[in-house]
């Protein structure tokens, strides 16, 4: 008798997926006010051979694009074929706002703060509550993808609840250059997740509405490697995207550095720069250079991200740094630490 005969389907809403199937199936969520139905589009990858269920999401927040183009890239990986256990793809978990380019649902919530929902509640508390019944409840790990907001970039990172036990093997293993261990917010998908007893992994990289080469690059790799940590693909796990000797770098703390007035910001340092108490990180002028305002970080620290927009007001954020817990080598070395792409490898996608 074949594995495929001897593992029962996976049941989804409505739907059943045998074993050996790999089916896209629409979850029924809602009406817009023209009356054209919407739903959760979900692809489900049911391997023939037992295994740990895994989701991954994207555009949980309308604007942070970049986990579409991550999703797409693992569902065409030819190792899928001899998966053990089960993939729940959901590359658009906010519809609304992928239309609309906005962060948020069309009643202006914010779904990330709407957890764990309700089928009575706002549009929000409704996609919340559908997303935790039918996706959450099914599985054992989850991995949701975010960015920046707008006008912002992130460095690749991920942030978790607890950084022991397989919460910490299975982020060793994504290979991102920082782990935040981050308070969880209420509402948000991680706590009602850890509720349930699901590890979540919530990568943070590059910026809303726009592709990152390097951000997509390293999601890629860290699901694929995340997949073989968990016994779900066959094979050799994929080489990690720090280069040669370089490890992952701790974080419990971070703080931000904001514009004391308005005017013109420059950028002398961007996200991935080890900068020391003291350093010059930018200038904020008036537009006619009278006055000039310098940016120095209060502490060392690494640059997890900033700012792309030059017009600024006061109190806008221009820096965000991680207090390294641990320090390491993943910090590209001296005169070089400005250029991103020195933590990593160039070799092909995996």
């Amino acid at each position: 008798m074949t594995d495929t005969v001897r593992r029962d389907p996976f049941k989804i809403g409505p739907f059943e997926i045998a074993a050996g199937e790999r089916r896209t199936v629409d979850l029924p969520f809602s009406l817009l006010s023209n009356h054209t139905p919407m739903t959760l589009p979900v692809q489900v990858v049911h391997g023939r051979k037992p295994g740990p269920v895994l989701f991954i999401s994207g555009v949980v927040h309308g604007d942070e694009v970049l986990g579409v183009e991550i999703i797409r890239r693992i569902l065409r990986k030819p190792q899928l074929g001899r998966l053990a256990g089960t993939l729940l793809a959901i590359p658009v978990v906010n519809a609304y706002g992928l239309i609309s380019h906005s962060r948020y649902l069309p009643d202006r919530r914010d779904l990330n703060r709407s957890f764990p929902g309700s089928e009575r509640g706002s549009l929000a508390a409704q996609l919340a509550d559908l997303f935790r019944k039918e996706i959450v409840a099914r599985s054992d790990v989850g991995i949701d993808l975010h960015t920046a907001a707008l006008h912002r970039t992130n460095l690749p990172q991920l942030r978790v609840a607890r950084y022991s036990g397989r919460m910490r093997e299975l982020a060793d293993a994504f290979g991102a250059p920082l782990v935040m261990e981050a308070n969880l917010r209420h509402g948000s998908l991680r706590e009602t997740a850890l509720a349930m007893g699901v590890d979540v992994l919530l990568y943070e990289a590059g910026e809303a509405l726009r592709f990152d080469e390097e951000a997509i690059r390293v999601g890629e790799r860290g699901i694929v490697a995340v997949m073989h940590r968990l016994g779900m693909l066959p094979g050799q796990a994929p080489k990690p995207v720090l280069k040669a000797g370089k490890t992952p770098l701790y974080s419990r703390k971070s703080f931000w550095i904001r514009a004391p007035e308005g005017g013109i910001f420059r950028a002398l340092r961007q996200s991935g720069h080890h900068a020391s108490a003291g350093e010059l990180l930018g200038v904020v002028a008036d537009p006619f250079g009278d006055t000039e305002f310098e940016l120095h970080s209060p502490h060392d620290g690494l640059i997890i991200g900033h700012s792309h927009l030059p017009v600024v007001n006061q109190g806008d954020a221009l820096f965000h740094v991680a207090k390294l817990t641990s320090a390491g080598p993943a910090v590209a070395e001296e005169g070089e630490a400005h250029e991103r792409d020195t933590l990593f490898d160039e070799d092909e996608i995996i």
